[in-house]
């Protein structure tokens, strides 16, 4: 990719929004499933350019998002310890956890701080030997192996006051789980290009083919989004299901070996809870018991701390595209960047933010002017 304009060109989308007004002759709906084609979508305005017949809805792509309130919770029962350094990538420190965010910890003397990788932590550690070093780990299959890398360089160090509190999710499981939904009305996905970069879509076949499901693996462009939706419709329209590569300069389908072989040696499958979705089998990370030592939530037994989602928050009915952010009664009034009830409203990707950032007509009147940020 030599230039962003070459994605972003007016008549190159007007051309993809005709053809596929031409060739959409029933009603279809879409899932993007990354919260980064979610805010390309909305702050483009493509779901305005497609055929009134193509409905696109919002996934559960976005890993700050479905990091759910007992994690955060756990986040600041160890964050609030003396003695303790935590840090996180930016998104998680506006994120409500049932009482507080860790903006609010640091705030009341916690060390929290933001970092731009996990390496930043590790060489924390070395040269704090006196504090605990803990890193938040969240992020789909993108962001793992960096965290894999981590864990593997403290491991070597012989690092003994670092460790990660591990909330890392799986997209194939989750795309499992909203098809299952007894409320799906999903008819095709457009798969996130980054995870597939990193893990390649040789799973996302039998996904497609046992719910006869097109997947088309997309970038984040506004072209690249149109003519993943272009992908898919044709698909759909000619009886076919099957994985589509739209994303081919970036993506491969075995994906990166390297970081898949690091990830299957630090880090092993197992259950996840998702917030608004529930658990879900085999769609998280944890540590593998070779690095128990690096794992925060049994270094600090914070692993049986639980806790409920506020009720006024519908982020589950968002997440699964069952509702659209200003649907829900809290939208831009009980909930806002400043006072969010949910991680979709503060994250980066976050549908609801996406939403209240592009869409301020879809605000009530109260609020359409001073908490926009």
């Amino acid at each position: 990719m030599k230039f962003m304009d070459e994605y972003r060109d007016r008549a190159d989308i007007d051309r993809i929004a005709n053809e596929l007004r031409r060739r959409c002759t029933r009603n279809w709906t879409l899932m993007e499933v990354c919260g980064g084609q979610t805010h390309t979508i909305v702050k483009y305005g493509l779901d305005t350019l497609l055929p009134p017949g193509v409905a696109l809805v919002h996934g559960p792509g976005c890993p700050v998002c479905v990091t759910p309130v007992e994690m955060i919770d756990r986040a600041l029962a160890i964050a609030s310890r003396p003695g303790v350094t935590f840090c996180s990538f930016g998104d998680m420190l506006r994120v409500p956890g049932s009482r507080a965010d860790l903006f609010q910890a640091r705030a009341r003397g916690a060390d929290v701080r933001f970092v731009y990788s996990p390496l930043d932590c590790v060489k924390l550690a070395q040269e704090h030997p006196e504090r605990e070093v803990v890193f938040f780990a969240v992020g789909f299959e993108t962001t793992a192996p960096a965290n894999a890398l981590a864990i593997q360089q403290a491991a070597a160090a012989g690092l003994q006051n670092f460790s990660m509190l591990v909330a890392h999710v799986l997209v194939p499981p989750a795309l499992e789980a909203i098809l299952q939904g007894a409320h799906c009305r999903v008819q095709g996905f457009l798969a996130a290009g980054h995870v597939c970069a990193v893990m390649g879509y040789e799973a996302y076949h039998p996904i497609a083919a046992r719910y006869r499901v097109p997947i088309v693996v997309t970038g984040f462009e506004p072209l690249d989004i149109l003519q993943g939706v272009l992908m898919a419709v044709t698909q759909l329209e000619t009886g076919r299901a099957e994985v589509e590569n739209q994303y081919s300069r970036s993506v491969q389908e075995a994906g990166n070996r390297v970081a898949q072989a690091m990830l299957c040696e630090v880090f092993e499958a197992v259950p996840r809870k998702w917030r608004g979705l529930g658990s879900i089998p085999q769609s998280g990370l944890a540590l593998r018991p070779e690095y128990a030592l690096f794992d925060a939530e049994r270094r600090f037994h914070v692993a049986t701390l639980h806790a409920e989602e506020s009720p006024l928050c519908i982020s589950g009915a968002v997440l699964q595209g069952h509702k659209r952010p200003h649907e829900c009664p809290a939208f831009g009034t009980a909930c806002t960047p400043l006072h969010p009830l949910g991680a979709p409203m503060v994250s980066s990707e976050g549908a609801c933010a996406a939403y209240h950032r592009y869409r301020p007509q879809d605000l009530p009147a109260a609020s359409a002017t001073g908490d926009s940020q």
